[in-house]
């Protein structure tokens, strides 16, 4: 499973939207959508 499918799989299983899990890391909506799309994957300190 690719990092993007495992990110809104996990979101998904825990009931969340993008805007509540985005909330739960201190980042933007628009970090955990281009996660979940594979335009961009978080930051290496993020990821820890």
């Amino acid at each position: 499973m690719e990092f993007n499918e495992q990110i809104k799989c996990l979101r998904e299983e825990n009931n969340l939207t993008q805007e509540e899990m985005a909330k739960k890391l201190n980042i933007t909506r628009q970090a955990i959508s281009n996660w979940e799309n594979n335009r961009n994957l978080p930051d290496f300190e993020m990821i820890i």
